[in-house]
């Protein structure tokens, strides 16, 4: 099993000519018909129960959707 350990082995690296250049693509690259964005909110306080998130200044401004 041990032929087949990549740890430690030197592996070319494919993609370093595409991010050196700036010419490498990321999921924040690509564009889809209809696609849409969102926002993840996280509690700063650890194990704690959201009851309730007011939504309603978010939801007049234009192009949102939920």
């Amino acid at each position: 099993m041990a032929e087949f350990s990549v740890i430690g082995k030197r592996k070319p690296r494919v993609d370093a000519r595409e991010k050196v250049t700036g010419e490498a693509k990321y999921a924040a690259d690509y564009s889809l018909p209809g696609m849409l964005w969102c926002k993840l909110l996280r509690s700063p306080y650890p194990h704690a129960r959201i009851l309730d998130i007011d939504t309603s200044r978010a939801e007049r401004l234009p192009g949102v959707k939920a």
